[in-house]
Order: C-alpha cells, then structure tokens, then sequence
C-alpha cells in the first residue's frame, strides 16, 4: 500500500499509521480535504467521489463507532436494513436446506443450493459467497460452523432474517440491498453503502438510511454520547469526518 498515512477520524480523535510513501495521487486527494472539518452527509457524499484514487469502481464505506459496551448483550448491536438504492454489488448467495426447498430457492435465484456437500467445503475452509441463508429445520447441522462463518459474519441467524422457512423472499432481499450490520469488539460498525460511481444523492440517502437503523437499535442502557463518531470513505480514499450532531438523540 503506497499511502503514508490511513486516518480513521472518529469524534474529533486521529488515529496514524505512517507509511514510507506518498503518491501525487494521494496528496491532490488529501489537499481536498480540511482535517480539521467534519463535514454533513451531503459534503461527504460529494467528496468522496473527488478524493477516491482508484481505477475501478471503489465501494464507499461508513466506519461509526457507538459509546456501546460490545461485551454486554444488550449493547452488542447488529441488525440488518435495506438500501434504498442497494449497494451496486451483485452478492452471491448460499442456501442450506432441505431438499423439499432448494427447487425454490433455486428459482429465486440463489447461486449455490444444498445442504451436506456445502457443510464439509465449509468445514474445509470454504467460504465463497457473501450471504448464507438456512432454513429452521437445518440449523442443528450447521451450528458446528460458527467457529468458521461467525468471525466473518456469515452465520445464518433468525435476527437478520437469514434463517428462514421463506428463503424466496429471504433472497430478494439480500439483492435487492439488503444488508446486516454489527458492531465490531471496539465498539465500531463498518459498512459498505455503495460505490463512488453512485450519484453523491444516492450515497447520502443510503448512508442516511443505515445511520436511522442504527439510531432505532440504540439499548436502552446506553449512556452518554450514542453515535460518537462516523467517517465515510472509499476502497482508496482519505477518511472524511462526518458532524455527528445531526444524528445525537
């Protein structure tokens, strides 16, 4: 990686990590920026486009970090919500079921259907897909596999709908945008809310939509500042401070 430095500015705090190089590319996209600024929802949508330094169509993410306490369960937030204007990526998507379901699931347009070939590819290492769904009846065979899908997030659970008897619209969800989240050991979500190809309307309002699931998740045993920070950026972009006083409730 040839940037000097990967800032992540969370509720007026920096955290550097000084690298040996700097591109031409990186320094014109930084001088864009004022670090000392946190920007509105609509700023950063428009600037992330103009500070992104790939070639390819880069995934524009929300990084916000909660005055939560992961370890207790009741702050250990996760849910899941759908974007307005999806995420630009196509998600493939693996059903664990009976074979009763997979002619279904299959005309719903799942990419991999099945149940005890995929359990031993996973319990292998596999995990080539990006969502996995699971029928009720099933989840006695795979509970074994949370060593492997529960630290990538991949783990069927009835909280983000993907365990369930109606796989079809199970499917239509995940791509039609839908998307699950959950707060990280730190105390941090991190989200992927579409491209930079995105017009900066469609960023905002997608990023505006993940912000208010995360505001309705907030525990009732939360004190002080709920949303104490939130940086967007792109796959290779600096970090934009985002003003949090909009969403303080």
């Amino acid at each position: 990686m040839n940037s000097p430095a990967l800032a992540l500015r969370l509720g007026g705090h920096v955290k550097r990590i000084t690298m040996a190089f700097i591109s031409k590319k990186r320094k014109t996209a930084e001088a864009k920026l004022d670090k000392n600024k946190s920007y509105s929802l609509k700023e950063a949508s428009s600037l992330v486009k103009q500070v992104n330094t790939a070639k390819f169509d880069a995934s524009v993410d929300l990084h916000i970090r909660l005055g939560v306490d992961p370890k207790k369960a009741d702050q250990a937030i996760r849910g899941t919500v759908t974007l307005p204007h999806g995420t630009g990526k196509s998600k493939s998507v693996l059903v664990l079921c009976p074979p009763d379901k997979e002619a279904e699931a299959r005309a719903a347009g799942a990419d991999f259907v099945g149940l005890d070939e995929f359990v031993t590819k996973i319990e292998g290492g596999w995990v080539g897909v990006d969502v996995i769904i699971a029928t009720p009846s099933v989840m006695p065979k795979i509970g074994k596999l949370g060593k492997v899908l529960g630290p990538r997030n991949l783990m069927p659970n009835p909280k983000t709908g993907t365990v369930t008897n109606d796989v079809a619209a199970a499917i239509s969800d995940v791509k039609g945008g839908k998307i699950a989240f959950k707060v990280d050991k730190v105390g941090i979500i991190h989200a992927s809310i579409g491209r930079v190809s995105f017009a900066p309307e469609k960023i905002a309002e997608n990023s505006q939509e993940l912000i208010n699931a995360i505001l309705k998740a907030k525990p009732s045993s939360s004190k002080g500042a709920y949303v104490r920070g939130i940086s967007m950026a792109s796959s290779m972009s600096p970090g934009i401070a985002i003003d949090t006083k909009a969403f303080v409730h």
